[in-house]
């Protein structure tokens, strides 16, 4: 059995490098045009080649995402696009408008086929085979069950997302935000109006409530942790972690904890103790709640969240930034700048080239003298052993 592929998000390079440092084998990235996620900070096409590189000289692949619908007024946007893709080393696009399958078909570059084109059945899987896609995005509707029946019927690589946010339109093609903002989801731009609590007003008397205790149109985030194994038998490709928009620690400890599931899973070592401890972990970054989306049939009502925002377990409060690192003693030095550290205390190192280090404070010195409790305009210490860099910033884990 081969094991799948990792694949990541990345909204800019900070995620980026958090993506690979974390231990992905793909990542997935857009430009400032044609990408789904257009408010995420994205890439601009002149960083295109310096990405690609950056990716396979680390060993993972990139993918590039123009997976909006088109215009005609865009169609030359493609012919600029899409060869520079190609001359970079690009290792897919993903996509569904029709137009820019058949540039990417044009120019000979390997093509995956998004979920928004709603794939549910053989017969489009097959059509799409036929078109040339080296892979497919199932619908996010599409079973457990039934995407065993695809991939058995089908030669052809099956990415399927396996954690994230999920969307309460078919494959996320929603005009809510469109007609409330004039800002398609389909265009990149959703402002997810679909996340707010809502009252409903009595036409007689004016009266106002509060719809249900439930966010209706708000669904749980997926996660697939607790049966990762399932999905690994049944043949998926690639496991996709959604989450451009989301933070650098985020996508750290996401992508670290399936990439532990997936290796334990091949050595024999995962069990459900594990992997039960595993989606405790990953409650503690920004989540709405967990579900396993419709891989065993459709969500019922219990999977709608329960507030507007995070559930998350742990939050995060800067604190400082790293002046210097001495590589060959592995110590650390930051300036305090906000709050306090005590012996104990966990916290995030984030930088745009370091990415995420998680770190157990369990010793610090100050003026060459060890101390229990730091605070603001104090200069520490402490070893860490970690490729990490000055300016850095220096986050504490609070949990909640």
């Amino acid at each position: 059995m081969k094991k799948p592929e990792l694949l990541a998000p990345a909204g800019d390079w900070r995620m980026l490098t958090t993506a690979i440092h974390s231990g992905a084998d793909a990542v997935y990235f857009g430009l400032d045009k044609l990408s789904m996620r257009a408010n995420a900070k994205n890439f601009t096409l002149q960083e295109l080649p310096e990405i690609v590189k950056y990716c396979h000289d680390n060993n993972v692949d990139a993918h590039l995402t123009l997976n909006t619908i088109v215009y005609d007024d865009e169609l030359s946007d493609l012919d600029e696009i899409i060869p520079i893709a190609k001359k970079s080393g690009i290792d897919m696009i993903i996509c569904w408008d029709m137009s820019v399958i058949e540039k990417a078909i044009e120019y000979d570059v390997p093509f995956c086929v998004s979920t928004q084109a709603s794939i549910s059945n053989t017969s489009s899987a097959k059509m799409y085979k036929r078109l040339g896609a080296k892979r497919i995005v199932l619908a996010r509707e599409v079973t457990l069950e039934k995407l065993k029946e695809i991939k058995s019927q089908v030669d052809i690589e099956i990415e399927a997302f396996v954690h994230g946010a999920m969307c309460v339109a078919v494959s996320g093609r929603c005009f809510l935000s469109h007609h409330i903002f004039d800002k398609s989801a389909n265009r990149g731009e959703c402002l997810q109006p679909c996340r707010y609590e809502y009252e409903i007003t009595a036409v007689q008397g004016g009266h106002k409530f509060i719809l249900g205790e439930d966010y209706v149109m708000s669904p749980e985030d997926m996660c697939t942790i607790e049966f990762i194994d399932q999905l690994i038998e049944a043949g998926v490709s690639s496991f996709k972690i959604e989450g451009r928009k989301r933070s650098p620690e985020y996508i750290s400890k996401v992508v670290s904890t399936y990439r532990k599931a997936i290796d334990m899973y091949f050595e024999g070592n995962l069990t459900k103790e594990i992997q039960s401890e595993m989606w405790n972990e990953l409650r503690k970054v920004y989540n709405r709640g967990f579900s396993p989306g419709f891989y065993f049939g459709k969500p019922n009502g219990e999977h709608f969240t329960e507030s507007a925002g995070s559930q998350a377990t742990t939050k995060k409060q800067y604190v400082g930034k790293v002046l210097n690192y001495y590589k060959k003693s592995s110590i650390v030095h930051i300036l305090l700048e906000a709050g306090d550290l005590r012996i104990g205390d966990e916290i995030y190192i984030i930088g745009d080239t370091t990415g995420v280090v998680e770190h157990k404070i369990e010793s610090m010195m100050k003026d060459e003298l060890f101390i229990d409790t730091a605070t603001k305009k104090d200069e520490i210490t402490f070893k860490l052993e970690a490729d990490i860099r000055p300016r850095d910033q220096i986050y504490r884990i609070i949990y909640i």
